[in-house]
């Protein structure tokens, strides 16, 4: 299909391609990709960035990559708290404002008057 073709990280089911030969050859890869014979990596300059893969295939994923993704976000999040500790709030103050919002128990806003 392309000569920039290699496998990714010993996957033998993996073609990588740059972005210039993805643009060149989407159609192929698309057709590559519908028959389920291989995931096809995306490199920018030497780095991979983007990954094709069925659509089946990223149904079936949804829920680990949400929980990938969440884990990524509170790393940041950990990694800016402890650069600087000022960022973070009391859990209690928080747990205030959602109840007064509605957002926490069942999402009827609570009386906070003792």
């Amino acid at each position: 299909m392309t000569d920039c073709e290699t496998s990714f990280a010993g996957h033998p089911n993996v073609t990588v391609v740059s972005s210039r030969s993805a643009r060149s050859n989407w159609r192929n890869l698309l057709d590559q990709i519908m028959v389920g014979s291989q995931d096809i990596v995306i490199e920018r300059n030497g780095e991979p960035v983007a990954v094709m893969i069925p659509v089946a295939d990223y149904e079936d994923l949804q829920e680990e990559l949400e929980e990938l993704r969440s884990a990524r976000r509170a790393a940041a999040l950990y990694e800016a708290w402890k650069q600087d500790s000022s960022l973070a709030r009391p859990i209690e103050d928080i747990e205030k404002e959602l109840n007064a919002a509605g957002l926490l128990h069942g999402g009827e806003p609570e009386d906070l008057e003792d």
